[in-house]
């Protein structure tokens, strides 16, 4: 009995070594993984759900599904950088970030530019969001609401895929609960933000005030963004693919990450698409504040609390990476430099910019420029 508590001792001790060991903490060592591994590997798997977009029978429904990976590519990569807690297991996260990833950017395209605009639609679709991470969940036709019924098997292999490597994670039992609920968040926020315009606005603050403990210091577009990132989920996959990963653990990842890391995600997310949201009469919630100056001094909060939910998080460094990745990868979009407001506010984020958003500001436009198809 003593001998086996010993072995199991020494087991955890070199798992937590070797897991500290891997995980990059600073900004050259994460970006030498994601130029040798991530982006290869994202490239790869991104490739095969092309091919299969490809076959998909439903014109509208392949166009979607084509557009969703050509323009949202860096979405894919950007989620697996996470692939970089536990490199040793990147075959297992890079293809269950990517699937679920597309299958998110996928039904967005499918919502943004849907020819329905019926409720019981969008939330049917995104069904297949908390099927994926569900291992015991049995796909379905998520498209039983629309006119457009004919993928060839697409999302439901995304939705198995998902499952397939989420069975591969030893510590799921304990993520599980945390990733469905921002799964069913998430989902909650795709409806109400694609219904009809009279609508959402409605919709989104019932739907905020129902969940007034969570997060109770945002405003109802603030929390509406938060919930539609997807960083959390993918962060709790990657603590999960440790052996040691236990309930304690799923806890802080989750309140590490939700509201502030996410929300700051999808806020920079709206702040470059504002003009494009405005020509195609799309709802974007940095339209909400009484001024310019309101919205950035918002923002500038949300990052000051994300970067300190993040230090409660083994190996700090890494996530405050993620962070400053952020606001160097949405900063750095050609959108910006097309909006006078949005210039504005970039500019103000990025004055006495610390050296590792620099860097990775310069790394983020390396990588757009030299993007491969």
């Amino acid at each position: 009995m003593r001998h086996r508590l010993k072995t199991g001792i020494w087991r955890y001790a070199l798992n937590r070594l070797r897991t500290a060991r891997n995980v990059p903490e600073n900004p050259v060592s994460l970006m030498r993984l994601v130029y040798r591994t991530v982006l290869p590997d994202v490239r790869t798997s991104l490739g095969g759900w092309r091919d299969r977009a490809q076959t998909i029978p439903d014109p509208e429904l392949r166009t979607q599904a084509l557009a969703s990976i050509a323009d949202k590519e860096f979405h894919c990569q950007g989620g697996s950088v996470y692939a970089a807690i536990n490199v040793d297991r990147k075959d297992v996260l890079i293809p269950l970030i990517v699937a679920l990833q597309t299958i998110s950017d996928y039904l967005d395209n499918l919502c943004d530019r849907s020819t329905s605009l019926d409720p019981e639609d969008f939330r049917l679709l995104h069904k297949s969001m908390l099927d994926a991470v569900d291992p015991s969940a049995q796909p379905e036709n998520y498209y039983r609401f629309r006119d457009e019924q004919e993928d060839g098997g697409y999302l439901n292999a995304l939705v198995t895929t998902c499952q397939d490597n989420i069975r591969q994670l030893p510590g799921y039992v304990h993520a599980q609960p945390y990733v469905r609920r921002l799964v069913g968040l998430y989902g909650d926020l795709q409806v109400y933000k694609h219904i009809s315009h009279e609508l959402r606005e409605p919709s989104l603050t019932a739907w905020r005030a129902e969940h007034a403990e969570l997060a109770p210091d945002l405003y109802w577009n603030e929390f509406a963004a938060a919930t539609g990132s997807t960083l959390g989920m993918f962060m709790l996959f990657a603590g999960a693919s440790r052996d040691d990963f236990d309930a304690e653990d799923a806890r802080t990842v989750y309140e590490a990450y939700f509201p502030y890391v996410c929300g700051l995600h999808i806020m920079l997310d709206y702040l470059i698409d504002q003009e494009e949201d405005r020509v195609g009469g799309d709802l974007n919630f940095c339209n909400y504040y009484e001024s310019g100056e309101a919205m950035l001094l918002r923002v500038e909060e949300i990052v000051n609390n994300a970067r300190r939910d993040v230090q409660k998080l083994p190996h700090a460094a890494f996530h405050r990476m993620v962070i400053e990745g952020l606001l160097a990868l949405y900063l750095s979009d050609p959108k910006v430099s097309q909006q006078k407001d949005v210039r504005t506010v970039s500019k103000r984020l990025m004055k006495r910019s610390p050296l590792m958003r620099t860097f990775f500001f310069a790394n983020s436009v390396w990588i757009r420029k030299h993007k491969q198809d």
